[in-house]
């Protein structure tokens, strides 16, 4: 699908963020809809890459820790919605949920840097995604991921 946020009758509260940096639009990223946990600590980014697609953020202050760099937490979570969204993608956009999420961290994600990231799928069965991914800022590899995810409904 060429459409990251398609109209769904079965989520009408979605909110999108229409603040966004003249050169990101650009660069062809698009405003993620989310709502809860993902629209609060958002928001996220998304574009067309070749076959699929790659995921942004903008890092804020409130998305630092006290040492002055993107907060591991903010790290995590977003690569979990990298991931998943991939693996949703992959699943033919049926719900799916994470049952397995490694993290190594690599470098430091900095105030104002676009952390960008991607996933690949490894192995798709009826029932489970088997799927790594990295987040990268500036040319630096910050984070590498790696976990297994459940397609809802399936046995």
């Amino acid at each position: 699908m060429n459409d990251i946020a398609p109209p769904e009758a079965r989520l009408p509260d979605l909110k999108v963020s229409d603040v966004i940096a003249p050169e990101l639009k650009a660069a062809g990223w698009k405003p993620v809809p989310a709502k809860d946990y993902p629209a609060m600590i958002g928001p996220f980014l998304a574009r067309r890459a070749g076959e699929g697609w790659e995921y942004a953020f903008l890092p804020e202050q409130r998305h630092l820790n006290i040492g002055g760099v993107v907060h591991g937490g903010m790290l995590m979570s977003f690569m979990d919605d990298v991931l998943g969204m991939t693996v949703w993608e992959a699943a033919g956009r049926k719900p799916v949920t994470t049952v397995q999420l490694n993290h190594h961290f690599i470098a430091p994600g900095r105030l104002g840097e676009l952390v960008v990231g991607r996933g690949e799928v490894l192995r798709a069965t009826r029932s489970v995604v088997f799927i790594r991914g990295t987040l990268s800022a500036g040319g630096r590899t910050l984070v590498h991921g790696d976990g297994v995810w459940k397609i809802l409904g399936s046995n």
